[in-house]
């Protein structure tokens, strides 16, 4: 996949995608406890991360702020670390945070170049506040649809998650790319769908073979100028 496409629209992943190189919020998160002197395990960490994720879906105002998000999944992590300190879960939400908005408002200039020649759209697996928070990034002007997981009832890699943004968008699998950090997640369910994909793994020491051939592996989004436009 190089240089101009026939693609008429272009998904994105929001979480390790436009927020962050690569890296999804588990990853992150994991990082930023051990570097408050945490002692867990990346094994002991995921169960952890994944049930204080869990219980946000569906249970948070559809208003509900990026900071105060990440503040109660930190909470969350947190209480099942055992990690007392009030102020370590503030600083790692807002080390989070700040991150997050610095990487995406970057990426929102990208955005911007590749919303004159595509429909541009975000699907991901969230919490029921996924409009406010692409707003709150700076993401929102430039999409025209936008997929919470929480409002359509399927998550990724179900492929009628993509297909529901492709209806929004008024085009076909064969005529839109996917974006994305996960293989699991993205990759596949873009495949399920029948709609090309391209794999953002951030900094990994070697990059890994192509999901599916043709398909392109990336480790900036800016790299997609060159795919894309």
């Amino acid at each position: 996949m190089t240089g101009t496409t026939t693609h008429g629209a272009i998904l994105f992943d929001l979480g390790g995608t436009l927020d962050a190189p690569g890296l999804p919020w588990k990853e992150r998160l994991f990082r930023l406890y051990r570097a408050e002197g945490v002692a867990v395990t990346p094994d002991a960490f995921a169960p952890l991360f994944y049930r204080a994720d869990d219980a946000l879906v569906g249970a948070v105002p559809a208003a509900l702020s990026l900071r105060d998000t990440v503040q109660r999944l930190v909470d969350g992590v947190s209480a099942a670390l055992q990690v007392a300190d009030r102020q370590v879960s503030d600083r790692i939400a807002t080390q989070f945070v700040a991150c997050a908005m610095t990487c995406a408002r970057g990426n929102a200039r990208l955005l911007s170049q590749l919303a004159g020649p595509y429909r541009l759209g975000l699907v991901s697996n969230f919490y029921g506040n996924l409009a406010t928070v692409s707003d709150e990034l700076g993401l929102r002007p430039y999409l025209d649809v936008i997929v919470d997981s929480t409002d359509v009832g399927c998550t990724k890699p179900d492929p009628r998650i993509f297909q529901h943004a492709l209806d929004g968008l008024g085009v076909k699998a064969a005529d839109a790319v996917f974006v994305g950090d996960s293989l699991a997640r993205d990759m596949a369910g873009a495949r399920g769908v029948g709609m090309a994909h391209i794999w953002l793994v951030g900094d990994v020491a070697s990059s890994p073979a192509p999901c599916c051939p043709g398909d392109g592996v990336i480790r900036s989004l800016d790299e997609l100028r060159a795919l894309l436009l």
